[in-house]
């Protein structure tokens, strides 16, 4: 019986992590950490009956407290909580699907208790992939990725030790808006930015998607989980998200994982690997597949993923501000506050202002946060 620790469990990862779990019936799981949500938590702890709990806000764990009383689950709170999990002796992986840098911490304190990571969590690497990939080597723990996209690149190079990458390449399905130009974007409403033609996500990523900041944070996780230059990762425009992503080798081979777009794919590679188990779902009908089709991507219309190469040349902790600003963006569209395409703009602006720290620890990257943050308050 594997022993798994969750983290983001009442999100969209999070839940088909547990789909999986309850499919395959041989994963228990020992702790479950959630953002706010008291009552989806509560039936996932009647359901897979974790030895720890954690919500982020001190009341809401008392609340849920309370409402599982009846149970032998421990419930803690906040960052406190979240360390708790990730180096409790029963687990042997580590799943973090939180969003926002609170991952960060928790998988620093995980690597150093030796478990296995099975990544979701973008800002871990992107704003300290600096940080996480020489400690994960330091501790010979392997860091899975869970993104489809990063999956496939991690299947693409399995049995190729050796070799020479020439170039990766991540695909994008281009979302809601591709095709479309600046003018088109000037009155994007949320409702349409949130109707993604592939993918059923969480709110904050699927804006990220119409936006293509997504792709950009892919970028920067890429270069720091498979070691290569950000001039070896070319973005590729694939509408029908049939290729998750390809690696091309020195001679010229290029080798590609397809599948079906079933988040579940990875989640279960990650939490199995190298075995690969039986899973329920559609599969790819070549007969079927009228063509596969390939584009290059807009940078003048998305301007954020453009950034993001700019962001990751730069280094340092400006990664950190394009996130942070991203986040905070993405929250004030969601809210009606401001337009889609002042999402990059705000970006811009907050990776120029950012006071620049070449070598950033834990402490810095989690100021420089808080330094976007409050710009974006005085400004927006």
């Amino acid at each position: 019986m594997k022993r798994v620790a969750l983290l983001g469990s009442t999100g969209s990862i999070g839940t088909q992590t547990l789909e999986i779990v309850r499919e395959q019936k041989d994963i228990e799981i020992v702790a479950l950490a959630a953002g706010a949500n008291i009552s989806l938590l509560e039936k996932q702890i009647r359901e897979f009956q974790p030895r720890l709990a954690v919500l982020w806000a001190e009341k809401d764990a008392a609340d849920l407290k309370e409402r599982v009383k009846d149970l032998s689950v421990t419930v803690l709170s906040g960052m406190e909580g979240l360390l708790e999990i990730a180096v409790m002796p029963e687990s042997e992986l580590l799943v973090t699907a939180i969003v926002g840098m609170l991952g960060i911490r928790p998988t620093i304190a995980a690597i150093e208790a030796g478990k296995k990571i099975a990544l979701a969590n973008k800002e871990t690497l992107v704003t300290a992939g600096h940080i996480i990939m020489p400690l994960a080597e330091k501790h010979q723990v392997p860091i899975l990725p869970v993104d489809s996209e990063h999956s496939a690149i991690f299947q693409s190079l399995h049995g190729e030790r050796g070799n020479q990458i020439h170039k990766i390449l991540l695909t994008a399905s281009g979302g809601p808006f591709r095709g479309k130009k600046r003018e088109d974007l000037k009155l994007v409403r949320v409702e349409d930015a949130l109707r993604h033609p592939n993918w059923s996500m969480g709110k904050k990523i699927t804006i990220d998607s119409a936006t293509m900041v997504n792709k950009g944070l892919e970028v920067m996780e890429a270069k720091w989980l498979f070691g290569v230059e950000l001039s070896q990762i070319q973005v590729v425009v694939h509408p029908q998200s049939v290729i998750h992503s390809m690696v091309e080798y020195e001679d010229g081979a290029v080798i590609a994982q397809l599948g079906t777009p079933d988040m579940r794919l990875p989640i279960q590679y990650a939490l199995y690997y190298p075995k690969r188990r039986s899973l329920s779902g559609k599969r790819l009908d070549f007969y079927q597949l009228a063509s596969l089709t390939f584009e290059e991507p807009d940078l003048d219309t998305f301007s954020g993923l453009g950034l993001a190469f700019s962001a990751m040349e730069q280094g340092g902790n400006i990664p950190t501000a394009y996130n942070a600003a991203n986040e905070r963006a993405v929250a004030l569209f969601l809210e009606g506050k401001i337009s889609f395409l002042q999402i990059p703009e705000i970006i811009q602006a907050c990776m120029e202002h950012c006071n620049y720290e070449k070598q950033p620890k834990v402490e810095q990257i989690l100021e420089t946060e808080t330094e976007v943050y409050a710009f974006i308050e005085s400004r927006w």
